[in-house]
């Protein structure tokens, strides 16, 4: 069985199980997190598809970390005119652990 849903504006396909990374939310580590905004749940034959988002579904799953990716370097130079100016970043993130799939 596994689910589509969304959250960040970005969507996921999860298991239970998976461990997956999604944009920060402001929730402590080993607290809980419920997605409602479920787009599909597919358990073997069996597929609801929402519209936009299934009625009753629920993705439920565990915080396991806070952090932040790798720094990603963005460097802007322009040739003949002396001009460098040099910018790092690191997005935040929020590490899950997928506990269960409610249809």
């Amino acid at each position: 069985m596994y689910a589509i849903f969304e959250t960040g504006g970005k969507q996921y396909k999860v298991k239970e199980g998976d461990v997956i990374r999604v944009e920060k939310l402001d929730v402590a580590e080993g607290g809980n997190c419920n997605f409602d905004r479920v787009l599909t749940v597919v358990d073997g034959s069996d597929v609801k598809v929402g519209k936009p988002y299934v009625a009753g579904a629920k993705v439920s799953a565990v915080v396991t970390a806070q952090g932040k990716h790798k720094k990603v370097i963005v460097y802007k130079f322009k040739s003949k005119k002396g001009f460098h100016k040099k910018k790092g970043h690191r997005q935040p993130f929020t590490s899950l652990k997928i506990q269960s799939i409610v249809k």
